[in-house]
């Protein structure tokens, strides 16, 4: 097996544009991709375009009637079928919608086939992680679900263990949906609570279909969370089960809006803890995957303090060359920044809380803190249908 890393890239998926005013501004993927290269890292890893998702593929996870309405809007905006998620505040129709949206999605099915057939071991794809999809709808500004679609041709590849890790802010709702009956897929997702945040879904007791049961894990935080404890939720849940699922592959997704300046959602995690938990991903492949781990992108919308920095990160430390903390910005990316955007980038690539502390749930906890009682309830509704101890 190489031990080369992919990013997947294509310019071309920056026109994946709701319009000026959405949130979900494709000039993050533009300002990560120039940040990667302002480090050096797309010299570190190989930089892969691959060809967009064709029907086949797309049908892997979505309806063909789905296809054919996300066709049909692509082609006339104005006409688009809101009864398929199309054409709302959410999720506006604008022209080449397929397109792009099946360009994304055949870059992250594009990684899966190169980790699974050994051409890299690891492999990225920040503009990917459009984990809201549904089989028959868009949702959450996602058209297609390029996560989901990168586990089923896993799994159609021969595949027969595949863990999913979502630390997203939002709850992967598509892809726990698409996988609900399948027990070969493992997914866990770490997110604000359903109380307080879209999409609503993501509780504990949300654990699989009958055939299924114990395949869906959710780990539901209180608004507020923050460093230490997003860390010490995740490291209380996802390694163990991890372990003891033994995936042949590890797919994450990692949405840089658990940040305490995103202005969608009410967590205050640090860019310092988002690089540890991409870490312990890139460590949790290597001890139970072989190594073999396909990391997506995902929500995001501080689009210049945050996201490109996140996700560099992320493309670093799946490079092996991670970046360090505290290294200064390059100085033509700063230019760049005020050039596109008019606003001041960030000097460094840390929010100056490195190294990130967090408490050990093997050292105790607290039953009447909130956030151990998510991960108690978590752990509750899940890992004794997974044959470990709550």
């Amino acid at each position: 097996m190489s031990g080369r890393a992919r990013v997947m890239w294509d310019e071309a998926v920056t026109g994946y544009d709701f319009g000026p005013d959405h949130p979900m501004d494709p000039v993050r993927l533009a300002l990560t991709r120039r940040l990667v290269a302002a480090f050096g890292l797309d010299r570190q890893a190989e930089v892969v375009a691959a060809k967009a998702a064709g029907e086949s593929t797309l049908r892997l996870v979505h309806r063909q009637d789905y296809i054919d309405a996300v066709k049909a809007a692509s082609a006339d905006p104005a006409a688009a079928d809101p009864s398929y998620g199309l054409g709302t505040l959410d999720d506006p129709a604008f022209a080449g919608m397929h397109e792009v949206s099946a360009l994304i999605a055949g870059q992250s099915v594009g990684a899966a086939e190169a980790v699974w057939r050994g051409e890299a071991l690891h492999a990225v794809n920040f503009a990917g992680g459009l984990h809201h999809a549904m089989p028959a709808g868009a949702s959450g500004f996602c058209v297609y679900n390029d996560a989901a679609l990168a586990i089923a041709r896993l799994l159609e590849l021969g595949a027969e263990r595949i863990a999913y890790v979502d630390v997203d802010v939002h709850h992967g709702d598509g892809v726990q949906a698409t996988f609900w009956e399948d027990p070969r897929v493992l997914t866990i997702s770490l997110h604000e609570h359903p109380r307080t945040l879209f999409p609503g879904t993501g509780w504990p007791e949300e654990t699989g279909a009958d055939r299924a049961e114990g395949s869906a894990v959710n780990v539901a935080l209180p608004a507020g969370t923050g460093d230490a404890g997003w860390l010490r939720a995740f490291h209380a849940v996802v390694p163990e089960l991890i372990a003891g699922f033994g995936p042949q592959v590890l797919v994450t997704q990692h949405g840089a809006d658990t940040h305490f300046e995103d202005p969608l959602a009410h967590l205050a995690v640090s860019l310092d803890a988002q690089r540890a938990v991409q870490s312990a991903c890139h460590d949790l492949a290597h001890e139970h995957a072989e190594g073999r781990w396909v990391a997506l992108g995902g929500g995001g919308y501080a689009v210049v303090d945050v996201v490109p920095r996140s996700w560099t990160h992320l493309v670093g430390i799946a490079a092996g060359s991670p970046v360090a903390p505290e290294s200064v910005i390059p100085p033509e990316w700063r230019q760049e920044v005020f050039a596109r955007t008019r606003q001041l980038a960030p000097a460094r690539m840390t929010d100056g809380r490195w190294p990130v502390e967090w408490a050990d749930w093997e050292a105790g906890y607290d039953p009447a803190d909130r956030l151990d009682q998510a991960v108690l309830a978590a752990r509750r509704a899940a890992f004794p249908l997974r044959g470990l101890l709550a």
